[in-house]
């Protein structure tokens, strides 16, 4: 496996407006948590042959037994082994996360919610998990997996077209089939009225678990994790331009402008630090 050095988090994205109000050392800690994951990611997405990825992910497997015996070999994971040290960072949400990468090797549909859901918490909650333990509030666990699951439904809301172009389809099929929208008329990127009705299920669904977040988020905590409550935001307001567009991500590249992610991070942030939560408006 060739070096790299870690990736850092792109000034531009959703992480990067997150992190800005963290101290330096949790920081450094979420950036390291972060190269680890957008590599295990780059693995996920790879045009090489299953087979090929799976190797991959098991050199992944290896290092990171290898970091949590203090003998990593890879600069990222060499960076990581510094954060799970500090932080006493748990191995089984690693563990979880590398079994989501591995999901996405071979299951391409999904034929239930809970199908997906098992998905959206090893690739989003479990993430959610370890920056809890670097936020310091370990014990806030059903709120980071709620929230993780409503960030991965709202990613899978904005990439429909993106992974239909890669043979992937995570709406579950008890939903097509409910709204009487074909896996052919997806692939096709039909947009009508069933489509409509198919996503707009879906992204109350997702607004359901952002709910669900900030109903379980102990008030006490709400400054900890200002990060976390950064992303909701951000990740609300995204559902939000969804359902502006009518759910037509066939045609509209649905994203938020620098500007507007800042100013929810300042607001959210100034929200936080004066014991306000986040409105409700997803």
């Amino acid at each position: 496996m060739p070096l790299q050095p870690p990736r850092m988090i792109h000034r531009d994205s959703n992480f990067a407006f997150s992190f800005l109000f963290l101290p330096r050392p949790q920081r450094e800690a979420i950036e390291r948590v972060y190269a680890f994951c957008r590599t295990l990611d780059d693995v996920s997405d790879n045009t090489l042959r299953t087979e090929e990825r799976k190797q991959r992910l098991e050199f992944w497997r290896n290092e990171l037994d290898r970091c949590y015996a203090g003998k990593a070999q890879h600069p990222i994971t060499a960076s990581l082994q510094e954060t799970v040290q500090e932080f006493g960072l748990t191995r089984i949400y690693f563990d979880d996360l590398l079994l989501g990468i591995e999901m996405d090797f071979t299951v391409s549909r999904y034929s239930s919610f809970v199908h997906l859901s098992q998905y959206c918490y090893r690739v989003a909650g479990a993430v959610g998990l370890i920056c809890l333990e670097i936020f310091g509030c370990p014990n806030e666990k059903d709120y980071a997996v709620a929230l993780g699951i409503a960030f991965q439904i709202t990613n899978i809301l904005r990439d429909v077209k993106d992974d239909a172009e890669r043979g992937r389809i995570y709406l579950p099929q008890e939903d097509l089939l409910r709204f009487g929208y074909t896996e052919a008329e997806l692939m096709a990127r039909t947009y009508n009225e069933r489509f409509v009705e198919l996503m707009r299920f879906e992204a109350e669904r997702a607004g359901d678990y952002f709910r669900r977040a900030t109903d379980l988020l102990r008030p006490e905590h709400r400054r900890q994790l200002i990060a976390s409550e950064i992303m909701a935001a951000i990740y609300s307001a995204l559902l939000r331009e969804i359902k502006t567009v009518r759910y037509n991500v066939f045609d509209h590249r649905v994203r938020l402008s620098k500007p507007r992610k800042l100013a929810l991070a300042v607001k959210t942030a100034l929200m936080s630090r004066i014991g306000i939560g986040r409105a409700i408006a997803v």
